[in-house]
């Protein structure tokens, strides 16, 4: 008779711990899952090489942006006031907005910047066998203060174009998004 009740219990315990049994783990919906995570992160992250900061320079700031390439940075700065090609100085904020251009025509043409430009062009164009006289595809990128003024802004442009710079990117802050990082980005 013990036997018997002994088989009972058994089977009862049997019924009662059935349900936490683990009779299968299925790991096909798990990996499918995470190769699914990892395709989206490597899809959506940016790419590409981010422009370096110029020192002194607070860029304003953007929601929209795209990233940025390989490019030769322009940086217009306040502290200290100075315009520096490629981490160079070349010149103050204040001689730059006080330089009359000695182009016939074209008034609005920073004669120093000009020439700082031009020799980054004509590198370009040596290196690329490009013509003298054809503008060149690198990006200018610049990098204005976020309080800079924009008649200056304009000079740079327009010296930027008579040096011979056709894609000329102006970066600012990214702000809110998905990577809310304080990053320059190229508009």
């Amino acid at each position: 008779m013990a036997s018997r009740a002994k088989a009972a219990r058994e089977m009862r315990r049997t019924q009662q711990f059935a349900k936490f049994r683990m009779v299968e783990l299925n790991l096909v919906p798990l990996v499918d899952t995470f190769v699914s995570i990892v395709f989206f992160a490597l899809t959506t992250q940016t790419m590409g090489e981010l422009a370096p900061m110029v020192p002194g320079v607070s860029l304003p700031s953007s929601s929209v942006g795209k990233t940025t390439g390989h490019e030769i940075t322009l940086g217009i700065a306040s502290k200290p006031a100075e315009v520096t090609l490629g981490g160079q100085r070349i010149m103050t904020v204040q001689a730059a907005a006080a330089a009359a251009s000695n182009i016939q025509n074209e008034p609005l043409v920073i004669p120093q910047l000009l020439s700082a430009l031009s020799i980054k062009a004509d590198s370009i164009r040596k290196v690329n066998d490009i013509p003298a006289n054809q503008p060149v595809s690198a990006i200018l990128a610049v990098q204005g203060d976020k309080g800079m003024r924009y008649d200056l802004l304009a000079r740079v442009l327009q010296t930027a174009r008579r040096a011979g710079f056709k894609n000329v990117s102006l970066q600012v802050m990214k702000t809110g998004g998905e990577d809310a990082t304080a990053t320059p980005k190229a508009t």
